[in-house]
């Protein structure tokens, strides 16, 4: 899943080696993690959510014939958001 995950998301982005995914298992769900450079980010949601979304689908689908649930999360760079703060 996570190679699934990296090889769309790089082929969408500017900065393909700023991609991170984290893979975080449970016992019937999959959590996926992706982080990628914070300019590339609108890029990977799309217009209302329509990119990110078709990805989240692709996903589900490729999950269910393995017989999990999968869970794709964007996440945001907490250090820029704690400089932020410390300007402040």
């Amino acid at each position: 899943m996570k190679e699934f995950v990296g090889y769309i998301t790089k082929c969408l982005v500017d900065h393909p080696d700023q991609v991170k995914i984290n893979e975080i298992s449970g016992s019937h769900t999959l959590i996926i993690e992706l982080s990628v450079e914070k300019s590339d980010v609108g890029k990977i949601i799309g217009k209302k959510g329509k990119t990110i979304n078709a990805i989240r689908t692709l996903l589900m689908s490729v999950a269910s014939r393995n017989g999990i649930r999968v869970n794709l999360e964007i996440i945001e760079d907490e250090k820029e958001g704690t400089e932020e703060k410390k300007a402040d």
